[in-house]
């Protein structure tokens, strides 16, 4: 059935499919060790992988080609989907980063609205601590000195998210 689904691929298909997996095999050889021992993967792959780290320029680039043409075998979807999950504790981490910035940012600007999302999500805040942190770092980017009081909300913002 392979054969003949790849005797119906165009030629451009085919080099997509083995640039897809040079790809992947790429992004395998930037895991840590214990994340790829995680990957179901066969040896001679997981070999390839490792050794693939110590190579540099043209070499790394046709050791990438040999890397694809092994994951030929392997079930590439299993690897991406184990791949994705294991990202996805990162990836929260990073979008709570980046909505406790948005908070910050938006209080430092005066904006209201930020108030009532934040009255909403989280009843234990102490609400005259937290006006007098933008109030201070607002002062102190007026007169232009480091941001310490802006950190200080920051960090505060991050605790009530955890």
């Amino acid at each position: 059935m392979d054969v003949e689904e790849d005797l119906k691929k165009s030629k451009s298909q085919v080099k997509r499919d083995l640039s897809a997996l040079q790809d992947l095999g790429r992004e395998m050889a930037e895991l840590s060790t214990n994340t790829l021992d995680k990957l179901p993967i066969s040896d001679s792959v997981r070999e390839a992988v490792v050794h693939a780290r110590q190579l540099k320029m043209a070499a790394l680039a046709r050791h990438l080609k040999h890397v694809g043409k092994l994951l030929r075998d392997e079930d590439v979807d299993a690897i991406k989907l184990t791949l994705t999950k294991l990202r996805l504790p990162r990836n929260q981490e990073v979008n709570a980063f980046h909505e406790v910035e948005s908070w910050r940012d938006r209080l430092l600007a005066g904006e209201d609205a930020v108030m009532d999302e934040l009255r909403q999500r989280f009843a234990d805040i102490d609400w005259q601590y937290l006006r007098q942190l933008v109030r201070n770092a607002n002062k102190e980017e007026s007169l232009g000195k480091a941001p310490k009081s802006s950190r200080v909300l920051f960090r505060y913002l991050k605790g009530l998210l955890d």
